[in-house]
């Protein structure tokens, strides 16, 4: 199936997608790395304000190339990142957060799909090596927190994006995780060839 989404989403929208659908996203993306999960889970634990309502972004796991243009940030390229880098953090986030869709390469491990079972969120594997396509799904580049600190990869960076995709689900909120099955697959194929 093919969903075309509006953030936010609820848990009702999350609940019809299942592991293999392909959707495309219209509203917030946030792109956010190692360092910004990190950095978002530290500030929550210690009771302080965050920047940005991750329960109403998709989160994109990117470190975009970004230029200055007079006064406006413009996306150059947007490719994602190996998700299996933010496995230490997902669970975490997407628990303290309620983030309903992550975005990345490569799929996510079994806390991820436990956390997306028990919150009802979903991963989404956008494809690697189409940074330009992405970047022109990016309508407008709304914001940035944490430039300075983190730098330009490693930052939040809100983006408007309208018809983000197509992005394959990998995980979805009953726990199916794809990427695990396939290396499951994979395993037995494995044990059968004879060298």
């Amino acid at each position: 199936m093919e969903y075309r989404l509006n953030l936010p989403v609820g848990e009702d929208d999350i609940l019809k997608i299942k592991a293999g659908d392909t959707i495309y996203i219209t509203g917030l993306v946030v792109t956010a790395r190692d360092e910004a999960h990190k950095k978002a889970i530290e500030l929550y634990d210690e009771g302080k304000e965050l920047p940005i309502d991750f329960s109403k972004v998709a989160i994109f796991h990117c470190g975009p190339i970004v230029k200055k243009e007079g006064d406006e940030w413009k996306i150059v390229a947007a490719g994602p990142t190996t998700s299996s880098r933010m496995e230490i953090f997902e669970y975490d986030f997407i628990k303290r957060f309620n983030t309903r869709i992550i975005i990345g390469k490569g799929g996510m491990g079994e806390k991820t799909a436990k956390a997306c079972k028990e919150f009802k969120a979903i991963y989404a594997a956008f494809t690697g090596g189409a940074a330009v396509l992405a970047a022109n799904a990016i309508k407008k580049v709304k914001d940035v927190f944490w430039l300075e600190e983190l730098g330009m990869p490693e930052a939040l960076w809100v983006l408007e994006v309208e018809d983000f995709g197509p992005l394959t689900v990998t995980i979805d909120a009953y726990g199916r995780n794809l990427t695990e099955e396939v290396k499951e697959k994979a395993k037995e194929i494995a044990k059968k060839i004879e060298f």
